[in-house]
């Protein structure tokens, strides 16, 4: 009997979900969707928005260090870095692990989710503080003999330089885009592969440490390069950097359970969840009778595979 009942509740498991279903889990999750593109549209248009520009002295040192043509990190290695090399790591660490569709889904969208929020919140701190970068009096290329007000400070009127865009792009120092993209897509990848490997399971692993330091590591190194290229004061490399740590965590919590959950390494369950799993069973378990009868209820039923169920409100 052990042996059918088995056979009958994998076969149970492998029935595919019912159209309705299906398309109610598919609009439950369009406004994340949705507002995730939207931001990312937004990242790319406020970087056409002229901004504000502080005044200046020429003679901050600060100011005066040379114009590096070639960047140690340009953008298209930073978008490899960021999005593209999380994005291909994710699925592997999934089909090595829990193999879940539901998974895949949870983190991808986290993903970009993290990056489009860190995106915009930089650009537009950009355009509106408007802190000049380390190098843009060689931008400027000021008027020959130019000199500062003998009460202020000068301004981009004094610049000879033609290319307006790499004028413009000399006062978006703060924060660092570098900093906050690379630490909200390898941040993102870090708590992924904490919740996988169960980071804090009380056990002390060291090489389960270092795996999660490693996505955190090579942001780190992308955010220094900024400062080795005089593209950004140290500043705008630390705010930049704990913002998008700050976005990729929070993106990541709105998919996934906290790390210390003994589920860590599964998602949130479907907002839609099948017609069997009415009773919710909640996320952090208690010891008293109404928890262990909807445990038992549960075990009877079909569940909803890689993923952790959502906590009831009366658990909350």
């Amino acid at each position: 009997m052990t042996g059918t009942s088995t056979m009958d509740y994998r076969r149970q498991e492998r029935t595919p979900v019912d159209t309705t279903r299906r398309r109610r889990l598919i609009f439950s999750y369009a406004p994340d969707w949705i507002i995730t593109i939207v931001l990312g549209v937004v990242f790319f248009l406020l970087n056409n928005i002229h901004g504000f520009w502080r005044d200046f002295s020429l003679q901050d040192t600060s100011l005066q260090h040379p114009y590096a043509v070639h960047e140690r990190v340009p953008t298209f290695a930073l978008a490899l870095i960021c999005f593209v090399a999380p994005l291909v790591i994710q699925p592997l660490i999934n089909w090595v692990s829990i193999r879940s569709w539901w998974d895949l889904h949870n983190s991808t969208l986290g993903l970009i989710l993290s990056l489009a929020m860190a995106g915009v919140i930089t650009q537009f701190s950009k355009i509106t503080v408007g802190r000049p970068r380390p190098d843009v009096i060689d931008r400027c290329q000021p008027t020959s003999g130019s000199v500062d007000p003998t009460f202020g400070l000068s301004t981009a009127a004094i610049c000879t330089q033609t290319d307006m865009a790499l004028l413009r792009d000399g006062f978006r120092s703060f924060p660092s885009g570098h900093s906050s993209l690379s630490f909200a897509g390898l941040g993102f990848l870090a708590f992924y592969l904490a919740g996988k490997l169960h980071l804090f399971d009380h056990k002390g692993h060291i090489g389960k440490v270092w795996l999660f330091l490693a996505p955190l590591a090579a942001a780190t190194l992308v955010a220094i390069s900024r400062t080795m290229d005089y593209r950004h004061h140290w500043q705008d490399v630390v705010v930049g950097s704990i913002l998008g740590l700050i976005m990729a965590y929070f993106s990541y919590r709105q998919y996934y359970p906290s790390l210390a959950s003994e589920l860590c390494h599964k998602p949130y369950s479907p907002r839609i969840s099948r017609d069997a799993d009415a009773p919710v069973l909640p996320l952090y378990h208690r010891q008293d009778s109404s928890v262990a009868e909807t445990s038992t209820l549960r075990a009877t039923q079909q569940p909803n595979e890689g993923s952790v169920p959502r906590p009831d409100a009366s658990e909350i």
